[in-house]
């Protein structure tokens, strides 16, 4: 027998079981061990990593099981004859690349993709933040989870109820370009009505994310000649997707009501909006606002998209129902997302429309991946059937607005100078700095002592931006750390 080193780092928030398992199997599958040679011993390999004798074995059986190894009497285990043939095969090939790896990258011309690509979505920019910011100390990054309140064990439960042999037909086959039942109807009776918007099953599509319904639209709707309106400052990954598509995008600044209109704003084919809160400055257009930009919609046969985008997060004492809740004549297309408050990275939205809109939107994400994946659909529609989904957000709420009661007091207590702009029930806090203020360089500098935010300029797209706004989420900080880190942002500030 020969020796073998496997290097594993255990991670203290996984199972042992689970990581062996899983750096055992990605060196069969690497050919990381000889055909013809033992793999080490439950005795070796326990000394070596440091663990039970009795967790190697247990992952061992568990190869055994799977098919991947052979037991073969007082010679230990072997790779099974499948994974024999493929490690020596690419143990060959592994051979053949260093040979003549040198000999083809000096035969081989390197393609001109700059000259091939048709779009260039690489040249966008969105919001800036450090790629590790969960690593800093006080992160007031906004659309993060509050990754403590994450309802684990009710969505295991969920999970178990979209694994039992009966439901499982329901997600194991392709569907082509339909959504889950389940999840359209919970849609349709427990979530919209909230908004008090009333739909059929076929004016709602499940998207991944309400990002992903705003590019379909975009794909779908916009060309060169379309003219699309949206709010400046605003969200600048749905200007990037509009301008992708060919749009001419007609920028519109915020008053103190939402959106200003103009005279202008009639030659605009579509209108994009976060009327509910603004995006960023949390801002609720007022009900007069929301009658005329109604109004020129009809008289302009215009189409107007609402992003909801923090549709379960409002926490205005009296929320205005969404704009599509008073849409008789279909010019609303209605957007929001299951998992801001849930999980992110769940990627779960929907969008509400025509029938005739979703019927074609429904074909084109057809095209692109068929439909989001329907295990992740049918695990959201048991959570939502069960009560699980409104349970979590009375206590996401609460903690919600706890956290945000106690960054304003912070920011009241030590940096006044700031001003708060827009709801005072907003999923963030837009702040207007002194005028003297660079928050760009504001952020360079707090993020030395710690603390993370992301500054105002960049949400602006017009010519030469403000520079002393600034965007504070809380969702992503422990409560008891938020005194702290503004105290540390005022004391940057007063430094640059």
């Amino acid at each position: 027998m020969i020796d073998h080193f496997l290097p594993v780092r255990f991670d203290a928030g996984r199972g042992l079981q689970e990581q062996l398992r899983e750096a055992l199997v990605t060196a069969i599958l690497g050919g990381g061990f000889p055909a013809d040679q033992p793999l080490p011993s439950c005795r070796k390999l326990a000394t070596q990593l440091r663990v039970s004798r009795n967790t190697v074995n247990l992952v061992y059986e568990s190869l055994l099981d799977s098919g991947y190894i052979v037991s073969q009497p007082r010679r230990g285990f072997f790779l099974a004859p499948a994974y024999a043939e493929g490690a020596a095969g690419a143990r060959s090939l592994g051979e053949t690349a260093v040979t003549n790896a040198g000999e083809r990258a000096s035969e081989a011309d390197e393609p001109d993709w700059d000259r091939r690509f048709k779009l260039r979505p690489g040249l966008t920019s969105g919001v800036f933040r450090p790629q590790d910011w969960a690593r800093f100390p006080y992160p007031f990054v906004y659309g993060q989870p509050m990754r403590d309140l994450f309802p684990l064990e009710r969505w295991r439960e969920a999970s178990r109820k979209a694994l039992r042999r009966e439901t499982a037909s329901s997600w194991l086959h392709d569907r082509f370009d339909r959504d889950d039942d389940m999840l359209v109807e919970q849609l349709r009776t427990r979530v919209l009505p909230k908004r008090g918007i009333w739909a059929k099953p076929s004016e709602i599509l499940v998207t991944l994310g309400s990002q992903n319904a705003l590019y379909l639209i975009a794909a779908l709707l916009m060309n060169g000649q379309t003219r699309v309106a949206m709010e400046t400052p605003g969200f600048r990954d749905a200007l990037s997707i509009f301008e992708l598509h060919g749009a001419k995008v007609q920028l519109h600044p915020m008053d103190e009501e939402g959106m200003a209109l103009s005279p202008d704003l009639g030659a605009c084919d579509y209108l994009y909006l976060t009327p509910s809160h603004q995006v960023p400055t949390g801002i609720v257009m007022s009900p007069a606002r929301r009658a005329l930009l109604m109004e020129g919609v009809r008289a302009h046969d215009q189409i107007l998209i609402e992003d909801d985008y923090d549709a379960e997060l409002n926490l205005d004492r009296d929320a205005l129902p969404a704009i599509k809740a008073g849409d008789t004549s279909g010019r609303v297309i209605y957007l929001s997302s299951l998992s801001k408050p849930f999980s992110p990275g769940l990627r779960l939205g929907y969008l509400v429309a025509d029938a005739e809109l979703v019927d074609e939107l429904r074909s084109l994400r057809r095209l692109m991946y068929r439909h989001p994946p329907l295990n992740n659909q049918r695990m959201m529609a048991e959570f939502l059937a069960q009560g699980y989904y409104d349970a979590h957000l009375r206590a996401f709420r609460a903690e919600h607005a706890r956290r945000r009661d106690a960054l304003s007091q912070a920011l009241t207590q030590d940096l006044d100078s700031c001003r708060q702009i827009g709801s005072p029930s907003a999923s963030a806090f837009w702040l207007a700095a002194p005028g003297a203020v660079d928050t760009r360089k504001l952020a360079w500098a707090a993020a030395r002592q710690g603390v993370v935010f992301e500054y105002g300029e960049q949400f602006f797209f017009e010519g030469a931006a403000p520079t002393h706004f600034m965007r504070l989420g809380f969702n992503a900080i422990e409560a008891q750390r938020i005194p702290k880190g503004v105290e540390l942002l005022a004391a940057a500030m007063d430094r640059i």
